[in-house]
């Protein structure tokens, strides 16, 4: 007895999900999405079917599969790579200078004919000049 009691309920219930109400999806004049069994008079409405199960996964584009394109696609890559490797070697050096500079009040510089000690006010010119230099280039 219990057993046709459990296997009555299980019918009624998988019969049920199979007849389920069909569910509607439309947008409203301020562009609010809605979802309801009953849909609206005079509204556009898409039904959407709960029992259907999901798309299938998108398979890969054709340029993506093409192995023309990955060997551009690898080359690129590289590329930045090495772009972002000597940004950030020049990142450094300015750092180290930016620290010279602001450390060090006798700084000399390269000039056409050899040397000479920047004054105080080149050094600030300099300083003002790496910094704006690192926060441009440098994160």
């Amino acid at each position: 007895m219990r057993w046709m009691t459990l296997a009555a309920a299980l019918t009624m219930a998988a019969g049920i999900t199979a007849h389920a109400a069909p569910i509607y999806k439309w947008v409203d004049a301020q562009g609010v999405t809605h979802f309801d069994a009953q849909p609206p008079a005079g509204q556009t409405v898409q039904e959407i079917n709960v029992q259907r199960p999901p798309p299938p996964p998108v398979a890969p584009s054709a340029i993506e599969a093409d192995p023309q394109q990955q060997e551009i696609d690898a080359r690129v890559k590289k590329q930045v790579k090495v772009q972002e490797a000597r940004l950030a070697e020049n990142c450094e050096i300015m750092r180290n200078n930016l620290a010279l500079l602001q450390n060090n009040p006798r700084v000399r510089a390269q000039t056409e004919g050899g040397t000479k000690r920047l004054t105080e006010d080149e050094r600030k010119a300099r300083i003002a000049e790496t910094e704006k230099s690192i926060a441009e280039f440098c994160r």
